[in-house]
């Protein structure tokens, strides 16, 4: 009886820990209850907060991850069905959300509709992106529930087999993950032929045979584990032929055929083993990756492979879908090398999903479109996306505008089917919709006037109506005129800066409206109404030569079209216009002038304290000035003439000395890759009686230059000339640049617009110079220095030649401008020193061969003033 009882002790502590364990439970139970209503109310709270902000901003893509995996814990099948469509309709989903939205589907509905819901996601899923592991989901799914397959019926057996073809098609090339697909390829041929063993031999050996075939094929291609493939296959055919192989005899037992192809896939896999390597890492940034997988898409290029080019760039654009580099390159290359409309079509449509902020693409977009033929429903509809997406720029939608009107024009002109023909009302009304609202934004632009010019066009050409091509001009006209005073009202309060770039930007553009509205009156035949434009705009103020420009021009035009009354007419209109213009280029020009004379009292011959240069010695032979009648005694008191003579001489020591110091502090620049500039604008051309303050004001500065190469980029340095007097520019600029490439770009700016002007642009070549001075010397006769000696001790001066032919090509202009403005008579001219006869009348100088020697008394009469009397005697004698 002592067993039962301690059996019974033994259960009754058993079941106090049992009752104890339970009021744990209960507790926990109630405890967990209670976390659990407060998860509840919190995730509530997130999902009204996602929900609030979704209704704010539509296109904030976390959001709508957020608001899905929220929607996922409460399990509402409609509300998370249509908040994913809300989020593909915006962006493209990631392969998990594909695989994740198709399990919800199938996991939460039954029936026919259900199969065929989920399949058409899968179907929307690989369509996007590049997915082993999807492609795998959806071969799966389709094999397990697809009643035909299960069944093993003929149409169930063809439908899978296409799909799975279709999976080798889109991913069998993978090299890293292709192999799964095969896999299961082949074990559902296996699975075939374990149910047709007691069918007849002809089955059984038809599925053997496509079970080899698939074997052969994988083993062709190069993946990351094919040994295992090639073992497998051999233990397969030996298991078919009941017979073993050694592992030494493998390549033997299959064919030789399939052994070499098995070889050259290996050979290629190793080639691209490193390159797999370093896409694959994880401890590195995405630049990195992208950029490791650009070196990759370059090898494989090279190898001449599209199959394997396109899949590595779909794997590619799956790892990086913002990429819009690589959006471009991988499109570029579908439309150059694949060329089937299908596959660019659909690259252009996910590039587009990826990357809707860049114009370039939606234009190729619809030029491919165009190219394959698209009825004139799709291409409206991509034109009408694209203008709902934000671009960085408003040339862009310029571009965009342009291509789908020269898109109509296209068709219009064709004429083809009745279901391609369109009115012209279709190109009008593009044009207008370009013109409304780019018109605020383009301003002053090229781009907004060769649309014009495009629409006028159109509107005689397609359009047979005169009056709207006029309309056209005359309505950009009025757009930059109301511009143009929009921005004068605004005067003084705007900087006079900014007033002289309106005024430049305003002239240049409304030249060429003019011109081009007068071109397309001469081109369509209406002399008289070209005639009537040249009289409205021939007074108005261009920049730069714009004024003289058009007054010639419509001179020329009366030589070729008018009358000798017509050329008549607009002489005397224009006669009066061009000298006023030349008129004030006159007082331009006399103005520089003046202000490059150094004033009083900052010209050092006039300083006390300035010593005179002795770098210049006259001769003792120079003969002296005749005193002129009335002259004052004193020798100081000497004419004005002579004594601005001397400051002229002195300047011109000093100035050289200045440059001969400078010139050893100067650096030097080696020109390695530089553009050379010139033409560059100097002043403004606007009449000074206009505004007075903005003379010359604006001229071509650093920044405009930066400016002008933004497009370019890579800039370094640049140096504008100036004038060393007048600290002006001279009209030229260097502009160092970082690589070879960058200076390509530049120059291929060349007689590009800055300020109006079109800037001459070539690469800066200093060692041509260098050349060409190396080639003179060494052509150089012998006698050639003994001359130059010769020649230097007989004119007295101890100069070196180097430089003073260095010192009077640069020094000589502003000296001879200080000159003039004292004695414009005795401006430039220079006195001749020694026994030099190049200016000397032939009749006067001794003929070659003169071998009579001049006597010390012939060379002292010939340098001694002869008086009047002296003169008087002469002539008697003769």
């Amino acid at each position: 009886m002592a067993e039962p009882a301690k059996d019974f002790e033994t259960l009754d502590v058993n079941m106090d820990y049992e009752e104890e364990e339970a009021k744990q439970d209960i507790q926990s139970s109630s405890s967990s209850d209670s976390d659990s209503d407060e998860d509840a109310a919190a995730d509530e709270q997130q999902l009204q907060t996602l929900e609030k902000e979704l209704a704010e901003n539509p296109s904030n893509y976390d959001a709508h991850a957020q608001y899905i995996k929220s929607l996922r814990k409460f399990g509402d099948i409609e509300k998370m069905r249509k908040a994913r469509e809300d989020m593909n309709a915006l962006f493209p989903l990631t392969p998990s959300m594909w695989s994740e939205w198709a399990k919800d589907e199938a996991s939460l509905t039954t029936g026919s509709e259900a199969y065929d819901a989920t399949v058409k996601l899968y179907e929307r899923g690989v369509n996007e992106y590049l997915s082993v592991s999807l492609w795998c989901d959806y071969l799966k799914y389709v094999e397990e529930h697809d009643p035909a397959v299960q069944d093993f019926s003929p149409e169930g057996l063809s439908k899978m087999r296409n799909l799975y073809e279709r999976a080798l098609t889109a991913a069998g090339l993978h090299v890293t993950e292709g192999k799964k697909i095969w896999e299961a390829y082949k074990e559902l041929e296996n699975n075939l032929i374990s149910t047709h063993h007691e069918e007849n031999a002809e089955r059984q050996e038809e599925q053997e045979r496509r079970i080899r075939s698939l074997y052969q094929r994988q083993l062709s291609i190069p993946h990351a584990d094919s040994e295992s493939t090639l073992v497998a296959y051999t233990n397969w055919e030996s298991l078919q032929q009941q017979q073993k192989t050694s592992n030494s005899a493998e390549l033997e037992a299959i064919p030789s055929v399939v052994a070499s192809a098995y070889k050259k896939a290996m050979e290629i896999y190793k080639a691209r083993v490193y390159h797999e390597e370093q896409i694959s890492k994880q401890d590195m940034s995405e630049t990195e990756r992208l950029k490791n997988y650009m070196t990759y898409l370059k090898f494989e290029q090279s190898s001449g492979d599209p199959s394997r080019v396109q899949i590595l760039y779909e794997r590619a654009v799956t790892d990086f879908p913002l990429s819009n580099d690589l959006w471009l390159d991988y499109t570029c290359y579908l439309e150059q090398t694949l060329k089937v409309p299908k596959i660019v079509i659909g690259a252009y449509s996910r590039a587009t999903r990826n990357c809707p902020w860049i114009g370039k693409l939606w234009v190729q977009y619809l030029l491919s479109l165009e190219r394959s033929h698209a009825l004139e429903l799709e291409l409206a509809t991509v034109y009408e996306q694209s203008l709902l997406c934000s671009f960085s720029s408003f040339e862009e939608y310029l571009e965009l505008f342009l291509t789908r009107i020269d898109g109509l024009r296209r068709r219009f002109s064709l004429s083809g089917s009745a279901e391609d023909s369109l009115g012209f009302s279709v190109i009008r009304d593009t044009f207008q919709r370009a013109a409304d609202y780019l018109s605020p934004n383009l301003k002053n632009t090229n781009g907004l006037l060769h649309m014009y010019a495009y629409w006028a066009r159109l509107e005689w050409e397609l359009g047979k109506d005169l009056v709207a091509a006029r309309g056209v001009w005359e309505s950009l006209l009025k757009i930059r005129k109301e511009e143009w005073l929009s921005h004068l009202s605004e005067f003084p309060s705007v900087s006079i800066s900014k007033y002289v770039y309106i005024l430049f930007l305003h002239s240049g553009s409304m030249l060429e409206s003019w011109e081009g509205y007068v071109k397309m009156e001469i081109e369509t035949g209406h002399i008289d109404a070209a005639r009537s434009i040249y009289k409205r705009c021939y007074s108005k103020r261009f920049m730069g030569t714009g004024s003289e420009d058009i007054c010639h021009s419509w001179l020329r035009f009366e030589r070729e079209f008018g009358t000798l009354d017509d050329y008549d007419h607009a002489v005397k209109k224009v006669t009066p216009r061009l000298e006023e213009l030349q008129l004030y280029k006159q007082q331009q020009e006399a103005r520089l002038v003046a202000e490059s004379v150094p004033r009083g009292d900052d010209n050092p011959a006039k300083k006390p304290s300035q010593k005179r240069k002795t770098g210049i010695r006259q001769t003792d032979g120079q003969p002296t000035p005749k005193r002129q009648k009335g002259a004052a005694e004193n020798p100081v008191q000497a004419t004005g003439t002579e004594t601005e003579k001397a400051v002229v001489s002195t300047d011109s020591q000093n100035t050289l000395d200045q440059q001969t110091k400078s010139s050893s502090n100067k650096e030097l620049y080696k020109d390695q890759c530089t553009a050379f500039l010139s033409n560059l604008h100097l002043q403004a051309s606007y009449p000074i009686s206009l505004v007075p303050a903005l003379y010359d004001l604006y001229t071509v500065k650093d920044e405009h230059l930066h400016s002008f190469f933004d497009d370019v980029g890579g800039v370094s340095a640049i140096r504008v000339l100036k004038d060393k007097y007048t600290g002006k520019s001279r009209g030229l600029a260097y502009v160092d640049f970082t690589n070879a490439e960058y200076l390509s770009k530049a120059v291929a700016k060349n007689k590009k617009l800055l300020l109006g002007k079109k800037v001459s642009i070539v690469r800066s070549n200093p060692q041509r110079n260098k050349n060409k001075e190396s080639s003179e010397k060494n052509t150089r006769e012998p006698g050639d220095n003994k001359t130059r000696t010769a020649a230097t001790e007989s004119t007295g001066t101890l100069e070196d030649p180097k430089i003073s032919t260095e010192h009077s090509k640069e020094s000589d202009a502003p000296l001879a401008a200080s000159a003039a403005a004292v004695d414009s008579k005795q401006g430039d001219r220079r006195e001749l020193k020694g026994k030099n006869t190049f200016a000397v009348p032939r009749n006067l100088a001794r003929p070659l061969g003169w071998t009579k020697p001049v006597t010390k008394k012939e060379e002292e009469n010939d340098e001694v003033p002869k008086s009047n009397d002296e003169f008087r005697k002469m002539l008697l004698k003769k």
